[in-house]
């Protein structure tokens, strides 16, 4: 991104065949290709002094920076490909960055202890004995210093018993131990009945599509079911999802119970997060309304993470949206609703 030079300038050209030294030229006038105030031209080109460029991926980092699913509390391991290394013991062989230094050290003395125990033993004996020698027998000189020598000898081979042997060494076992993540899945429930106007799609499509990216460029291990729906309600892939034309009345809770359904079979709360997104302009048959905030009350909202209800209309509020603020004052952690107007 970068600005023009914008504002007066003054600069010294160059002569040439058609102006020459000293000659003054003037501003070109806006219109017809030209830059600033002026009538608009029918043709001529330019270039303006502004100049923007930008990538997608800088756009999705710029639009979804700090942004996550919250309340991303339930682990399960399956399907993990991350892990996490801990401590599993010791090990005979290993990295010398790893090696156990106190359990050397008792493995050495042990060692010692079991290779020099005769010697030892025999060595205080004939300690004694030559103790009691020299205290009885003082003039018993050959006995005495045959003594002393089989003492320097004892001695010589403790010595020889080295004080640390490469078996002695012991490491830290580490091992790779499957990490718990997180698994998430996304429901994206879109109102395609014949009240939505193509205005009013739009921005639902624009909010899913927005909600998909996000959710693609954040969350490898996460499932997103797409559920249309009019008088009655279907899931459908990505690419119907967004592009299909199909149409009909409005039944609300056909996709809510669609969503529970789907949720029971595929998605159990123990293992997964569930999140909803629902769009709608808010019409709806309003004997069907109560039927919704009863469906969200019992079956979806006390397992979900998060549901969240826009509703694309300028016109005053339906059953539907009333029957959702009762919604939210049960689950105000929990649910969230927002009118965009179309």
């Amino acid at each position: 991104m970068h600005h023009g030079r914008g504002g007066k300038q003054t600069v010294v050209h160059p002569g040439n065949k058609e102006f020459t030294p000293g000659e003054h030229i003037a501003r070109p006038q806006g219109g017809a290709g030209g830059k600033g105030p002026g009538k608009a031209g029918n043709s001529g080109e330019g270039m303006d002094e502004f100049s923007f460029q930008i990538t997608q991926e800088e756009f999705l980092e710029f639009m979804f920076e700090d942004l996550e699913l919250p309340n991303l509390v339930k682990r399960n391991l399956t399907g993990t490909d991350t892990f996490k290394t801990v401590r599993a013991g010791i090990s005979n062989e290993g990295n010398p960055s790893r090696i156990n230094i106190i359990r050397t050290l008792r493995s050495a003395h042990a060692r010692r202890i079991a290779l020099s125990g005769s010697s030892r033993a025999k060595l205080r004996e004939a300690t004694s004995e030559l103790e009691r020698m020299k205290r009885e027998e003082p003039d018993n000189f050959g006995d005495i210093q045959e003594l002393e020598v089989e003492i320097d000898r004892l001695k010589a081979r403790i010595r020889r018993v080295p004080y640390l042997d490469t078996f002695d060494l012991k490491y830290n076992l580490l091992v790779k131990q499957p990490n718990p993540s997180s698994k998430a899945v996304m429901f994206c429930l879109m109102d395609v009945s014949g009240s939505m106007t193509q205005a009013t799609k739009d921005i639902a499509k624009r909010f899913f599509i927005l909600l998909y990216l996000f959710l693609k460029r954040n969350y490898d291990k996460i499932d997103v079911v797409f559920i249309r729906h009019h008088t009655s309600a279907r899931e459908v892939d990505e690419e119907e999802f967004f592009y299909s034309r199909e149409t009909g009345g409005t039944i609300v809770s056909s996709a809510l119970k669609l969503m529970q359904e789907i949720m029971a079979a595929r998605y159990p709360s123990s293992d997964w997060n569930i999140y909803a997104a629902q769009a709608s302009d808010g019409d709806n048959w309003n004997d069907d309304s109560p039927i919704c905030r009863e469906i969200l009350t019992k079956q979806i909202m006390p397992f979900v993470q998060y549901y969240t209800y826009v509703e694309i209309t300028p016109r005053e509020h339906q059953a539907l949206w009333y029957e959702y603020e009762r919604i939210g004052d049960d689950f105000a952690d929990t649910f969230a609703q927002q009118q965009l107007v179309s």
